[in-house]
């Protein structure tokens, strides 16, 4: 049952991920067509990180304890994106935003989670 409940966990936190990247590209591709000034890159991310997190947790947990497990996927979430990203961008920057941004990642996945578990699945 342990081993299952971390399996769900996983696939969410990795699928979160995965759905990151590709809302982050094509964010990146409207950038460059329509000059979307510099103000708006991090609130778009920060709403982006919550659908991604959101969409993860609502495909893959399933069963009880929702709000646990996606609390857990979003912690996962937001330090795999913040070591991913802050790799790709050539360094990592530890403040009160990282801080800021894992709570809203476990809020955001503990909201998420409670959601997932509360819905029918097909």
């Amino acid at each position: 049952m342990r081993r299952e409940i971390a399996f769900q966990i996983i696939k969410a936190a990795v699928a979160s991920v995965v759905f990151s990247l590709i809302f982050v590209l094509a964010f990146a591709a409207i950038i460059q067509l329509f000059s979307v000034g510099a103000g708006a890159i991090k609130p778009v991310n920060q709403v982006f990180k919550i659908i991604c997190l959101a969409l993860g947790c609502i495909i893959f947990l399933r069963g009880d304890k929702g709000l646990l497990k996606g609390a857990v996927a979003g912690a996962l979430y937001i330090v795999a994106t913040y070591l991913i990203f802050g790799a790709i961008g050539g360094g990592l920057t530890f403040g009160w935003t990282t801080l800021a941004e894992l709570a809203i990642g476990i809020f955001s996945g503990g909201v998420s989670g409670i959601i997932a578990v509360n819905v029918k699945k097909a």
